[in-house]
């Protein structure tokens, strides 16, 4: 009987000992290579719809405290840092409650003047080309039950990318110039009419507060559904846009 106890509690130190491993192995993965992200809002539409599931790159931009589950202040400033190129769609710490995660595009990067002119971006006193292309009636993509336009913006580097226009003339079309600050990011929204972005309470984004640069959708389904609820994949998992990469 004392063999077999032995047995049996080795059999349980062992499970633990793995499952342990286990949990340290994602925790490195999740910190230091991938981070899965769910997309929570429209504010990125049409390039990111809310039900999306992507991977973060989280060495994409070098280390920070952001890095890290639940933000510890262990350090300052980032290590193995490189910077975020115009037009990459980025997740941050939300700059007044960092425990916020927000995703968003970099419009302007340190000493950039940018400004929104009746719905132009301008970049450095320059409009950045905006190209109507389409309109899209497709309320699982705009949130609206009538026909929006989409815009193509190509930024200097030729990142080329689409955003909505959901009203013409909006409180978001016509701002003041900001100047950015060295170490600091611009980021904006792809739904333009629809961001909570640095046009508004987000403003400035520290170099701090990058967590990683999305790339891939792994997984999106549509009406509000949950990815556990397997009976609704047949019509709700959005099946054309599984293993995308992130423009």
């Amino acid at each position: 009987m004392a063999v077999k106890s032995r047995k049996q509690s080795g059999g349980i130190g062992e499970t633990v000992s793995v499952i342990i491993q286990a949990l340290l192995l994602a925790l490195v993965i999740r910190t230091f290579l991938f981070q899965p992200f769910s997309i929570p809002s429209g504010s990125m539409r049409p390039t990111l719809l809310e039900g999306d599931y992507l991977f973060v790159t989280k060495w994409a931009y070098g280390y920070s405290n952001a890095s890290f589950p639940f933000n510890p202040p262990l350090f300052s400033g980032r290590i193995f840092g490189s910077e975020p190129e115009r037009g990459d769609v980025v997740v941050f710490k939300y700059p007044p409650q960092p425990s916020l995660d927000y995703i968003k595009r970099v419009i302007g990067l340190p000493g950039d003047r940018v400004q929104m002119r009746d719905g132009q971006l301008y970049l450095n006193g320059e409009p950045v080309p905006r190209e109507l292309v389409r309109q899209i009636n497709d309320p699982d993509i705009t949130e609206m039950n009538r026909p929006v336009d989409v815009y193509r913006e190509t930024l200097p580097n030729g990142v080329s990318y689409e955003t909505l226009d959901l009203i013409p003339n909006s409180i978001g079309d016509n701002t003041r110039e900001f100047v950015v600050p060295e170490g600091h990011y611009f980021m904006m929204g792809d739904n333009r009419d629809n961001s909570t972005d640095s046009r508004f309470s987000v403003g400035y984004v520290p170099a701090e507060n990058l967590v990683g640069r999305a790339n891939i959708i792994f997984f999106s389904i549509a009406g509000g559904a949950s990815p556990l609820e397997i009976w609704k994949w047949p019509t709700e998992v959005r099946f054309s846009r599984l293993f995308t990469w992130v423009r």
